[in-house]
């Protein structure tokens, strides 16, 4: 089956419509300041793997974008050696782990990107099933469902910021909180399950279940500045860009720095025109839902 999940995003974003706001606006600011460090943009690359199959040396040049554009930098699946490659470039990084059926090499991977010198790291929790109702496997490798227990065990074993990856609904916010989780990415990572909610359209729940206390960012879909803007003016804290830029790539990380920077100047333009002069001021009642 066909997953249309991507669609059913796409159409969503497409209907948000957003109010102006010209009196007494000011020119915007589009810094971000996450686990202690100030970012240029709120506009972060997402966790993709495997980029050597779009160009030579993708995953290091995908990383030099973001440290170019000042931007959080995501990466999920991949060896030792090439995440100490993506650190070394400078990119402050997410480390995003698979929910591997042997806990062992979960806390091996934890440590690993610590003493690489990962600002975060994580987990992708919606790699646990197939399609099929089994567990997943991975490039080969067995995935299991994890418990919030374990869950919790895993973010006592970092010692730095953990984030849930692949989270679309409030009960698993829920639990993600309750685990002791720094962050939660809202995904539904590329449609991996036909006919998924749409990330903004659950955002509000899981923005209710967490009551503020960790930062939530959304994935998926995310394609224009306007974009990033519907999500933040949503409650999103910050948003990840990944297929849209994969193509950038052959191109090195200059254009995929160029795109994150006009994403960002897209954003502040909205910004501006909305009145918003700063992340944190927000408001979510300049949005209003056309009927699909």
């Amino acid at each position: 089956m066909t997953s249309n999940s991507d669609k059913i995003t796409r159409d969503y974003f497409d209907s948000l419509l957003v109010e102006t706001r010209y009196l007494d606006a000011v020119l915007p600011t589009t810094e971000l300041t996450l686990f202690g460090e100030t970012f240029r943009t709120p506009i972060m690359t997402a966790a993709l793997s495997h980029l050597h199959n779009t160009a030579a040396d993708g995953m290091t040049v995908y990383a030099r974008g973001a440290a170019l554009s000042g931007a959080v930098h995501w990466v999920g699946m991949g060896s030792d050696e090439e995440l100490e490659a993506i650190t070394a470039t400078g990119a402050r990084t997410i480390k995003i782990v698979k929910p591997h059926a042997d806990n062992r090499e979960v806390f091996r991977k934890i440590e690993h990107a610590v003493r690489a010198g990962c600002i975060a790291v994580g987990m992708d929790i919606d790699h646990a099933f197939n399609a099929e109702g089994g567990y997943d496997r991975v490039f080969g490798l067995p995935m299991k469902a994890k418990t919030t227990e374990e869950l919790q065990a895993f973010v006592q074993a970092a010692g730095v910021p953990f984030v849930v990856k692949g989270v679309l609904s409030a009960k698993d916010a829920e639990k993600c909180v309750r685990a002791g989780c720094a962050a939660i990415v809202v995904s539904h990572h590329h449609g991996i399950i036909p006919y998924a909610v749409p990330p903004l359209m659950v955002l509000p729940d899981i923005l209710k279940a967490t009551g503020g206390s960790i930062p939530v960012f959304v994935d998926c879909g995310i394609e224009s500045g306007m974009d990033a803007y519907k999500c933040l003016a949503l409650g999103a804290t910050a948003v990840s860009v990944g297929r849209h830029l994969m193509p950038l790539l052959k191109d090195g990380a200059e254009a995929v720095a160029r795109r994150i920077g006009e994403m960002t100047a897209e954003l502040a333009g909205v910004m501006a025109r909305t009145g918003v002069s700063a992340l944190d001021r927000m408001d979510p009642t300049v949005i209003h839902r056309r009927a699909f």
